[in-house]
């Protein structure tokens, strides 16, 4: 079996967006990680209208073609991290559109959280981990948590993210969860399939 692919996505679409300092230092650590791939999903390059459909793709086809696209991207992975900045207690209303706009995609696979924010976004993870769960996901325990402190300090260029040792290990923490359970799940769905098509002949 391939090696679990897992998605960092990129859950601010801002000019002005600190998201790209933890994607690349999430993604450095991950593509260091001998037993999964990595890739970078960028809502940027997914110019996803409000959601807009009859209903959910669980239900009825999308009818806007990006969301066609990106559903099947989607499904091109085992599992994901998000990065998470939170407004007034929230994840990203981007964010949240573009986990609407799949469905079935999210199903049976980990997801892991990179929070920012007065108390490193973990009120906007508390409540994409409920969202994970609704779409049958594995919300993974590990997360990192970047406070205020450390998120002042990087972005005012005082410090890296490579240089505070507690997110270092958090995120090695975060990515070791990620990884196990995406290569228990892609077995799992793999086993799921032989079984459907063995009763389907």
């Amino acid at each position: 079996m391939s090696k679990p692919k897992i998605a960092i996505v990129v859950g601010s679409t801002r000019a002005a967006r600190f998201a790209d300092v933890p994607t690349q230092w999430i993604a450095k650590i991950a593509k260091s990680h001998a037993d999964i791939d990595v890739e970078i999903v960028d809502l940027r390059d997914w110019p996803l209208p409000f959601f807009d459909e009859v209903a959910s793709s669980a239900w009825a086809p999308s009818q806007n073609e990006v969301a066609q696209r990106w559903q099947k991207k989607v499904a091109e992975f085992d599992g994901f991290i998000f990065t998470a900045a939170e407004y007034n207690h929230a994840p990203t209303g981007v964010l949240k559109n573009a986990i609407d706009y799949a469905a079935n995609e999210w199903n049976k696979k980990p997801a892991g959280f990179i929070g920012y924010g007065s108390v490193g976004g973990a009120r906007a993870v508390e409540q994409l981990r409920l969202i994970a769960v609704e779409l049958q996901m594995a919300p993974v325990k590990s997360a990192v948590h970047i406070a205020w402190g450390d998120f002042l300090a990087v972005r005012q260029g005082e410090k890296k993210l490579e240089d505070i040792e507690h997110l270092n290990q958090a995120a090695a923490a975060l990515i070791n969860d990620v990884a196990w359970w995406a290569k228990v799940l892609k077995a799992a769905r793999a086993a799921d399939a032989i079984a459907g098509e063995a009763q389907a002949a």
